[in-house]
């Protein structure tokens, strides 16, 4: 009878052991995974940033297209929860746009505007994305 008792404390005792392994893995397993969306979220985040970026770059084209003088900008104009900052040096469009998380992408454009019209056809000779 005494035997039973030490085998079947050495049984719970493996369990333990098993359980605290198993424990463990599955932790590791959990903090993988949390890092994982973090990264995720962090890449959905810039992406945001980088289209409210292109869409200040496309305002911008829009008022260009009406007016091939325009050279006012913008300053932080609001837009789909965030904001763009918008400015033209030359034949260099420059937006650069801020989320509501805090994230920021700067898209640069080397712009052509031709003479006739309006409308005034606006052509983007390269372009350029958080340089």
């Amino acid at each position: 009878m005494i035997e039973e008792r030490r085998q079947s404390g050495s049984v719970l005792l493996m369990v333990i052991f098993i359980i605290a392994l198993l424990s463990t893995v599955v932790m590791g397993m959990l903090e993988v995974n949390t890092s994982e969306i973090q990264l995720m979220q962090n890449h959905v985040w810039l992406t945001q940033a980088v289209v409210l970026a292109e869409a200040g770059l496309n305002d911008a084209i829009a008022e260009l297209y009406a007016d091939r003088t325009w050279k006012d900008g913008f300053a932080n104009k609001s837009f789909n929860g965030g904001s763009y900052t918008v400015t033209l040096d030359n034949t260099i469009l420059t937006s650069t746009a801020t989320t509501s998380q805090g994230y920021t992408a700067t898209v640069e454009a080397d712009i052509r505007v031709d003479i006739f019209g309006p409308p005034y056809k606006v052509s983007i000779e390269a372009i350029r994305i958080n340089e």
